[in-house]
C-alpha cells in the first residue's frame, strides 16, 4: 500500500458521506456536499501523478484507479436521480459504458493483463465529476442549470467516445479483427494482434508518436531482460521504427556490446544513473537510432549483494539532444518491478519524442 491507492480509496471511503450530505437537509449541505465531491475528485489526478513521479505504479494501482473513479460518480449520479437533479438516461449510459469496460478489463485479467486507464479514459472521468459538481451546485443556485445541462451533454460524449476507444485499442481480446490497413505492415496474421500481443497503451502511445515524427528507437535492457523490446514490438508495424537492441545482464555485455566503460562500471557499480546513461547512449551509436532507452536496477527478489535495495532501477533517454537518466524505487516483486521499470521507460520514451517533435517545430 501506498500514497497513490491511498488517495485512490479515499475516493471510495467519501462515497458514504458524500451520500448522507446529498440527502440530508440543512443550511448549506449541497454546497458542503459539492466541495467534498471536488476535493475527493482532485485526488483522481494526484494519486496518477504521484505514482509517475515516484515509480510506484503497479497493477494493483491500475486496477483499483478505474474502479474507485466509477463508484465515485455513479454514487453520487444515482443519488442525483433520486433527487430529481438528472434524468435516469443519463446514468443508464454511463453505466452501460463502465460495466462493457469491467467485463473487458475481467476478460484481459484472465489472459493475465491489467487495461490502465487510457488518456481519453481519463477525460471522461474529468468531464463526468465536473458534470456532477455543476449538477449537486444546480439546486442552491438554480443559476448554473444551463451550465450543467451542457456538462452532461459534453461527459454524455466522452463517455461514449471513450468506450469505443477502448474497445477498439483491445479490440484482439473480444474477437478476431483484421488491421493491416491500419498497421502500415501486415504480419502473419494479416496485421492483427495475436491473443498473445498485449496491445499495451504505453507502447501504442509511444508508436504512435514515432510513426507521426518519423523517428526510429533501440534499446539496451539489463533487469527488464527485454521486456521494453517486447512491449514496443507487440505492436504491429512497430518494424518502421523499433531497429533493435542488447539484453545487456552481464557486466561484460555492457562492456563489449555498448561500450559501458570497466572503469565507470567498477566506480559506480551497474546499478547506477551513470550506467543507465551509457548503456542509452551505446544502443543509440550502435543502432544509429533517434532514441534509445538504457534499463538497470535490481528486480529482487534479492539484492545484489551491494547496500543497494531491491527496487532501485535507473532508466536513462538519449538523444540528440542529450542523455538524462532517472531513479525509481518500485515496490512490488520481481515481476512487478520489472513490469514497472518497462512501462516507465515506455513513458520516458514517448516524452523525449514529443521533446524531439517540439524543437523540430520550434
Amino acid at each position: 500500500m501506498n500514497i497513490p491507492n491511498v488517495l485512490t480509496l479515499s475516493r471510495l471511503v467519501a462515497i458514504p458521506p458524500l451520500m448522507v450530505l446529498l440527502l440530508v437537509r440543512f443550511p448549506g449541505h449541497d454546497q458542503l456536499a459539492a466541495a467534498l465531491f471536488i476535493v475527493f475528485s482532485i485526488t483522481d489526478t494526484l494519486d496518477g501523478e504521484i505514482a509517475r513521479r515516484r515509480g510506484t505504479v503497479s497493477d494493483f494501482g491500475k486496477f483499483l484507479d478505474p474502479l474507485a473513479d466509477k463508484l465515485f460518480v455513479l454514487s453520487v449520479l444515482i443519488v442525483l436521480v433520486q433527487e430529481g437533479l438528472v434524468a435516469a438516461w443519463v446514468v443508464v449510459i454511463i453505466f452501460s459504458r463502465e460495466l462493457i469496460i469491467t467485463i473487458l478489463r475481467s476478460v484481459a485479467a484472465a489472459q493475465g493483463r491489467v487495461i490502465a486507464a487510457a488518456p481519453l479514459g481519463k477525460t471522461k472521468t474529468v468531464m463526468q465529476m465536473s458534470a456532477v459538481a455543476l449538477l449537486i451546485l444546480q439546486r442552491p443556485y438554480p443559476i448554473v442549470v444551463p451550465l450543467a445541462d451542457l456538462a452532461v451533454g459534453v461527459a454524455i460524449v466522452f463517455t461514449i467516445w471513450s468506450g469505443l476507444d477502448y474497445l477498439w485499442r483491445f479490440r484482439y481480446l473480444i474477437g478476431p479483427f483484421d488491421t493491416s490497413s491500419m498497421a502500415g505492415r501486415a504480419g502473419p496474421s494479416g496485421g492483427g494482434p495475436s491473443p498473445g500481443e498485449t496491445g499495451d497503451a504505453a507502447a501504442d502511445d509511444l508508436g504512435e508518436l514515432l510513426l507521426k515524427q518519423g523517428l526510429t528507437v533501440s534499446v539496451a535492457e539489463s533487469c527488464t531482460g527485454g521486456l521494453v523490446g517486447t512491449l514496443i514490438t507487440d505492436r504491429p508495424g512497430s518494424s518502421a521504427y523499433f531497429v533493435g537492441g542488447v539484453i545487456a545482464y552481464s557486466d561484460e555485455v555492457k562492456r563489449s556490446e555498448l561500450g559501458v566503460a570497466p572503469a565507470l562500471l567498477k566506480r559506480v557499480g551497474a546499478v547506477s544513473g551513470e550506467v543507465a546513461q551509457a548503456m542509452a547512449d551505446g544502443a543509440r551509436s550502435r543502432f544509429r537510432t533517434d532514441l534509445a532507452v538504457g534499463v538497470t536496477g535490481i528486480a529482487g527478489p534479492d539484492s545484489d549483494g551491494s547496500h543497494k535495495p531491491v527496487g532501485l532501477t535507473y532508466i536513462a533517454v538519449a538523444s540528440a539532444a542529450g542523455t538524462a537518466s532517472h531513479e525509481y524505487r518500485f515496490d512490488g516483486d520481481r515481476g512487478s518491478n520489472r513490469r514497472q521499470a518497462a512501462q516507465q521507460a515506455l513513458r520516458l520514451l514517448a516524452e523525449e519524442a514529443r521533446s524531439v517533435a517540439r524543437a523540430k517545430t520550434a
